[in-house]
Order: structure tokens, then sequence, then C-alpha cells
């Protein structure tokens, strides 16, 4: 499976975990972290969202993601955009 979409991500791909996904940009060689916005609920934030880039996580842990100042559950993460594509959406 690939991350390549040229519209909407194909349902089945919708249905991956966010932490699946988020190890596959980090881990394969032929995909770069640097390169994904994630998009989470941010409560105080204008409009309740805060977008990071995939540069800003230090770790991703079984239930976090963890960027330079804070610990972000991955229920909280609603969308992932990779290379200008949306490849995660709830």
């Amino acid at each position: 499976m690939t991350l390549n979409f040229t519209s909407s991500p194909p349902k089945k791909y919708l249905k991956r975990s966010v932490k699946d996904i988020l190890n596959e940009l980090k881990w394969r060689s032929d995909r770069n972290l640097d390169n994904a916005e994630i998009w989470y609920i941010h409560r105080g934030a204008p409009n309740d969202t805060r977008i990071i880039s995939g540069r800003d996580i230090v770790r991703l842990d079984k239930s976090f993601m963890h960027i330079h100042n804070a610990d972000i559950p991955y229920h909280r993460i609603f969308k992932i955009v990779y290379n200008g594509e949306i490849i995660f959406l709830r």
C-alpha cells in the first residue's frame, strides 16, 4: 500500500490507526515523516485545532505522540497530510 493519493484517500486506508501511519512515515526508507502535517484537537487554540510538522515529533509511543513541549494522544489527531495530500481523515 502506498501513501500517494490524487484525491480523497481510499476508505480502507482511513481505517488504519494514526500510530501505524506515523510509524510507516517514520521508518520506511521511501517515506519521510518531516513531509507530514499532523492536525489535532488542541483546546484553547484557534478553532480548537493545531497543526504541527512531522519534524516536530520527538517520539512515537503506544498511545501518544511526543513533541518538544507536549504529549498528544493519538485519539486527538483527526487529519494527516503527506506531501500535500490527505492520507488520514476522521
